[in-house]
């Protein structure tokens, strides 16, 4: 697959902006060369005028975001997925990362056995998880927000029904155990 095909794609999942120097990484490619990349993805968004995806620049990073001639359509649905009822996989997902978060995106996927990103996407869009970087584990790790904990009325998680026995549950741990050494052999 070539360099521009693979940017498109990690810009695409990520959902967020990417610096050139983490698009350089994880294309293995050299800093510099993003620039050629980024521009070419640019004309061709550009250069399409069926496409309601645009490449959006501000000079630091760069996201795959929708054209603004689809904002209506787009607010309709994004108006719908923060106002509507949370499906099951979502209150699933919920209910993991209130029981056992700070959670990386691998260890509730492991948990879950599916992948998460829309949903973690949902649910930081409707205001009840957050993320942040953790620098020991280089990754990003997801909690419940006060305004989630508001909602419950408890103002801790370790206040929910049940914290400590589903916390710590032994398949749980064992589960998370075998997904280390896989994880690490990658």
């Amino acid at each position: 697959m070539n360099t521009h095909a693979q940017c498109e794609a990690l810009l695409f999942a990520a959902g967020k902006p990417l610096t050139a120097k983490k698009i350089a990484e994880f294309l293995e490619i050299k800093e510099k060369d993003v620039a050629s990349v980024i521009a070419a993805l640019k004309k061709k968004y550009e250069e399409d005028a069926e496409s309601g995806v645009q490449l959006a620049d501000n000079g630091k990073t760069y996201q795959l975001m929708t054209k603004g001639s689809c904002a209506e359509v787009v607010e309709k649905y994004m108006k719908e997925e923060i106002i509507g009822e949370l499906t099951r996989p979502s209150l699933e997902t919920l209910t993991i990362i209130a029981y056992r978060g700070p959670i990386t995106k691998p260890e509730l996927e492991q948990i879950r056995g599916v992948n998460c990103s829309l949903i973690l996407r949902n649910l930081a869009l409707r205001g009840l998880i957050e993320s942040e970087e953790d620098g020991a584990l280089q990754q990003q790790v997801y909690r419940v927000t006060l305004e989630f904990l508001r909602y419950l009325g408890i103002s801790a998680p370790n206040n929910l029904p049940d914290y400590q026995k589903l916390n710590s549950h032994d398949l749980l741990q064992q589960l998370l155990k075998t997904e280390e050494p896989s994880s690490s052999s990658q």
